[in-house]
């Protein structure tokens, strides 16, 4: 039915091949990012970094049934643990000579109060301070490979959000709708700045990207923190995009042939997508970068 059609939304209509380019995608062993790596690996090799081992690989096996591509490769990744994304990087930059595509997908949404193995809230230290340093460490081989592109999964959620720096982990208060809302616009914010520096220094001949979507409403268990929403979901399940549909946009901005130059956007059902003024504000991009790259003890420049 026609209603079911507008739920489901844009389509990726790209056949783009990615023969001999290597794509990693977080938290891909469900949901959107499990549905993206089924997609990408059609077309190329794909590494999914998870935090559970056993899934990943259950996922990776069943995508590698499927495509007949043997090149789905599972890795260890926990978000919540600099040392691991530090581990995860040091151990892929060691085997893999090449990286064209990194998506960072995984999140964690509406979960009660709690910290990262470094002492961060949760919902930013996962959804964006951890991609913020995975990005930051694999950054100088994207770059050795351009064209590359950098993809980050936002959400319509970042127009609530804004970025405390009077109080990053919510210590002083936690609402876990809102810090969740506040991780998404540091996505978008980490974008904009991102794309900013690379176009910057060498983004105009070398095709090398950064881009950031909102999947859509998405049938998922990312809402499992929260039994209402749970609730909510399975109620209107018909009004929610399946993880393929909401898959759609991430596999646009990884591979579409016409996205090739265009950086520091925002899309949602393969389209540009309206921006909050919020996560328009350079001022503010450029703060959270600076705090971001101390938080984390790393240079970035």
């Amino acid at each position: 039915p026609s209603c079911r059609r507008y739920v489901a939304g844009g389509r990726c209509k790209s056949t783009a091949r990615l023969e001999g380019k290597v794509v990693i995608i977080t938290g891909a062993n469900t949901g959107i990012g499990k549905e993206t790596a089924r997609d990408l690996a059609r077309r190329g090799k794909v590494i999914i970094a998870c935090r559970d081992t056993a899934k990943a690989e259950a996922a990776a096996s069943e995508i590698r049934a499927e495509t007949g591509n043997q090149e789905v490769i599972a890795k260890k990744l926990d978000l919540a643990d600099t040392k691991s994304i530090r581990e995860f990087a040091e151990r892929f930059l060691a085997e893999e000579k090449e990286l064209h595509i990194l998506i960072n997908n995984a999140g964690v949404m509406l979960c009660p109060y709690s910290k990262t193995a470094d002492g961060f809230e949760m919902q930013l230290g996962v959804n964006h301070l951890g991609h913020f340093l995975l990005t930051f460490l694999l950054l100088e081989r994207l770059k050795q490979c351009a064209p590359a592109r950098i993809v980050n999964v936002s959400s319509l959620a970042h127009h609530g959000g804004r970025i405390r720096f009077h109080d990053l982990h919510g210590e002083k208060s936690y609402n876990r709708g809102l810090a969740y809302c506040h991780s998404k616009l540091a996505n978008v914010l980490f974008t904009r700045e991102l794309a900013r520096r690379l176009q910057g220094k060498f983004q105009r001949q070398e095709g090398f990207t950064a881009n950031a979507l909102h999947p859509g409403s998405v049938y998922s268990d990312l809402v499992r923190h929260s039994f209402v929403m749970t609730w909510m979901w399975k109620i209107f399940s018909f009004f929610l995009k399946t993880p393929c549909e909401g898959a759609q946009t991430s596999i646009y901005c990884a591979v579409a042939e016409e996205l090739e130059s265009v950086t520091g956007q925002y899309f949602s059902d393969c389209q540009p997508a309206y921006v909050s003024p919020r996560g328009r504000d350079d001022e503010t991009a450029k703060k959270l970068w600076s705090v971001s790259c101390e938080l984390l003890g790393i240079q970035w420049d």
